[in-house]
């Protein structure tokens, strides 16, 4: 997945286990506060990334359907959320992430038993990257980058990609396994 890697080499230990965990993110994150909350921040048709468009086969400059979010434990965001998929996905397999609105993805992804979730890809986001400075914005004092994870979910051959970028709050959540 263009410089995404399978590897979470060089990441915060303490962070391994929420970068690794292939189960619900928003799940886990609820498990470990007393306020979870989504903050939607964009949901609708835009441009994305020239290698999101590869993995999607979406032709270049094409609209797709993209919803951004920040996932909030205990009144502080912990990660920001980006998903996309063809747009006339919206209108056949991906019609449940119509209208979301602050309702969390992992909910329609993690309940629906057709549901397919290739394997985890990492990255760690320097701030030349889109995702790094739209995660970055709602930090007072951003690290040099900021640890990310993607995979494909599939239904009826339909691709959604999903990014989680994680904040450095995340690492006040204890976690255990």
């Amino acid at each position: 997945m263009h410089d995404w890697k399978r590897s979470t080499l060089g990441a915060d230990e303490r962070l391994l286990p929420w970068l690794r965990n292939r189960g619900s993110l928003t799940q886990r994150i609820m498990q470990h506060c007393e306020r979870f909350a989504v903050h939607n921040v964009r949901d609708g048709k835009a441009s994305i990334a020239p290698d999101e468009s590869a993995i999607l086969q979406i032709a270049p400059k094409q609209l797709a359907w993209s919803r951004e979010v920040f996932l909030n434990a205990d009144d502080q965001p912990v990660v920001f959320a980006h998903s996309a998929c063809n747009i006339r996905s919206l209108g056949s397999a991906w019609h449940s992430l119509r209208n979301l609105g602050i309702r969390p993805l992992g909910a329609v992804l993690f309940s629906h038993p057709e549901v397919i979730r290739m394997p985890l890809h990492y990255n760690a986001l320097s701030a030349r990257h889109p995702l790094y400075r739209r995660a970055a914005c709602a930090l007072s004092d951003p690290p040099n980058r900021l640890w990310a994870r993607r995979s494909l979910f599939y239904l009826h051959n339909e691709p959604l990609l999903v990014t989680e970028v994680f904040l450095p709050e995340i690492l006040k959540l204890r976690m255990e396994d």
